[in-house]
């Protein structure tokens, strides 16, 4: 069977053309403008730790440009073991990160020995009204190679009318033996606008890792 070099009697090498139509990069098809598929994703911010940082967060860049933004955390070291990774925010004009939380947790743990699994809503992770940094990653581990990952999202920290809510899933190291999956959910209780957000161990530094801010595309 030949190679087809035609369609439609229109040439199709390097194609150019699709029905006598142009068809650069996909932005006309049948004469109606196609946006190509993109990632909604726009970055917006980058916070490195320094190898000594009590918290990493972002006092600006939380606005109304987006409906839903999106922090993704990755390899976030503790500086020593046993530690709670935990965040907060502020409402416009506030301070202090003490913002009311209303919240669950449930999380899957599997032990390095295979023998130890187990999937459970854990009550005192979780808030009722509190006023404290949320956990989202309990008793992670210490040591050189162990760390935590994962994604938080707020969904429209701008609005005036509404609670604030927020979702998130991690990844860490229990006790340094397990593999820990921590899902987190809840609002955050004020009609305020938020615009700033931090995160950091319940004690002892930030040793590594980075975290990227990202605003999602309006709908």
């Amino acid at each position: 069977m030949p190679d087809i070099s035609k369609i439609n009697n229109v040439a199709v090498a390097d194609i150019s053309k699709l029905d006598a139509v142009t068809f650069a990069d996909g932005q006309k098809v049948n004469n109606q403008s196609v946006s190509l598929v993109t990632d909604a994703h726009t970055l917006i911010a980058t916070a490195t730790s320094d190898g000594s940082d009590s918290s990493l967060g972002f006092t600006s860049g939380i606005d109304s440009t987006y409906d839903v933004y999106e922090f993704v955390l990755t390899n976030i070291h503790p500086e020593t073991a046993d530690q709670d990774f935990e965040f907060q925010v502020n409402a416009s004009a506030g301070s202090g990160f003490n913002e009311t939380i209303t919240s669950t947790f449930f999380y899957a743990y599997h032990g390095e020995g295979g023998s130890d699994a187990n999937i459970s809503y854990v009550d005192n992770e979780d808030q009722a009204q509190g006023t404290s940094y949320q956990h989202l990653v309990p008793h992670q581990g210490g040591a050189a190679e162990e760390s935590l990952s994962g994604v938080l999202t707020l969904y429209a920290p701008s609005d005036t009318t509404y609670v604030k809510h927020f979702m998130a899933r991690f990844i860490g190291n229990l006790l340094g033996t397990y593999s820990i999956d921590n899902y987190i959910a809840g609002y955050i209780n004020t009609t305020s606008a938020i615009d700033e957000i931090d995160f950091k161990f319940a004690s002892g530094e930030i040793q590594g890792g980075e975290i990227k801010m990202y605003g999602l595309a309006k709908s």
